[in-house]
């Protein structure tokens, strides 16, 4: 089982400074992609979405990935978040739910994932430095929640696909099927998603995961995996 290795999320390691060009709007990463948003401290106290879990492909290796909404990371070390994993391990796939609030590792929650599955997530300000995190599969009738202290500076918002670290490094990603996330909202309204707040990843001169433009509501876009030879 993959919890009895050390795995966690990172906050986004840029691959060159986050700014738009003309061949690629918004960030590049070597672990992350999807859409972050930033702004000042204290800017941002609850954010949701939700998305269905991706199917896992056969790789020759193990390999990893992770759907997620968190706070902060984007742009600074604090991160609080929660979501699914989607890993190939020992040849077969596997699928979880979990939190996290770095520096620690992951929390594995019990409850059972399976692709396909409808997972709606929530990370809600309570007091000055106590969050709520909420993940709830539809599919599966179960609702998991937690009350835990954070006092990052709330800084960056984020919907991301993630390369997990693994035993202190980054992991392969696994080859999944596209992820779309849908009904985002940060502080209870729309997030108004465009170009400049999208990032690839992109590790050496391989491009791995790419999101999708938003949609019309500016409130949902799709991860895809791109295969690499």
């Amino acid at each position: 089982m993959t919890d009895r290795i050390r795995k966690r999320r990172q906050p986004c390691e840029p691959k060159q400074p986050q700014k738009s060009t003309s061949l690629h709007p918004g960030w590049i990463s070597s672990n992350w992609s999807g859409y972050a948003k930033s702004g000042s401290p204290r800017s941002y106290k609850r954010i949701s979405a939700e998305w269905i879990v991706p199917y896992v492909l056969p790789s020759r290796m193990n390999s990893y990935s992770s759907a997620w909404i968190g706070i902060d990371g984007y742009n600074n070390t604090d991160l609080i978040q929660t979501g699914t994993s989607h890993d190939w391990v020992n040849g077969k796939p596997v699928y979880y739910a979990w939190w996290e609030i770095l520096p620690a590792a992951e929390t594995m929650i019990s409850s059972p994932v399976s692709p396909g599955d409808k997972m709606q997530a929530a990370i809600t300000k309570i007091t000055r430095k106590t969050w709520c995190i909420t993940l709830k599969n539809v599919s599966k009738s179960w609702t998991f929640r937690t009350v835990q202290r954070y006092s990052g500076p709330q800084a960056s918002a984020e919907w991301i696909v993630e390369a997990p670290t693994v035993d202190g490094f980054t992991a392969a990603l696994s080859r999944f099927t596209p992820i779309q996330f849908r009904h985002c909202r940060l502080n209870g309204r729309s997030p108004q998603l465009c170009s400049n707040l999208k990032g690839i990843m992109m590790q050496g001169k391989r491009v791995l995961a790419v999101p999708g433009p938003a949609n019309r509501c500016k409130d949902g876009f799709a991860v895809r995996r791109v295969s690499c030879s």
